[in-house]
């Protein structure tokens, strides 16, 4: 499928907002575990924000490369993050990134650097999905 530059921008901006989402879920749920002295949840939880915060940053990169305006997520809306249940959550969460970019793939995304983005960040979620842990993304 040959995707405008519009409605590849679009689906770039939609992908940041989720992964903003997930960033700012996984920050919370780490300070939770801070704070209760759970340290190996924390390391997991900070993984995976690290993991979550470089997609929104390869994501935002690649918006700029295609000419567009990344949009202030500074008001996004927050995932209520619950430590007690937080590995069911964040399972189900990542299920669902992992839907959302296999879609972009499936659906035949011909620009290549996009495609490749797609395809380091649907590798990162699987990890993320099967693990519940981070540090699954390359320094690049």
């Amino acid at each position: 499928m040959t995707f405008s530059s519009r409605e590849l921008v679009e689906r770039l901006e939609s992908a940041r907002r989720s992964e903003k989402r997930m960033t700012l879920f996984y920050r919370a749920l780490a300070a939770e575990a801070e704070a209760a002295g759970r340290i190996e949840d924390a390391e997991r939880l900070n993984g995976l924000h690290a993991d979550e915060q470089h997609h929104l940053s390869r994501l935002t990169a690649r918006l700029l490369e295609l000419g567009g305006r990344p949009a202030d997520l500074h008001g996004i809306e927050r995932i209520p993050a619950d430590l007690a249940v937080w590995e069911a959550a964040a399972r189900e969460r990542e299920a669902a990134e992992i839907a959302h970019y296999r879609g972009w793939i499936e659906e035949g995304i011909e620009d290549i650097e996009t495609r490749a983005v797609v395809e380091e960040i649907l590798t990162s979620e699987r990890h993320h999905h099967r693990d519940l842990g981070g540090k699954w993304m390359p320094a690049s």
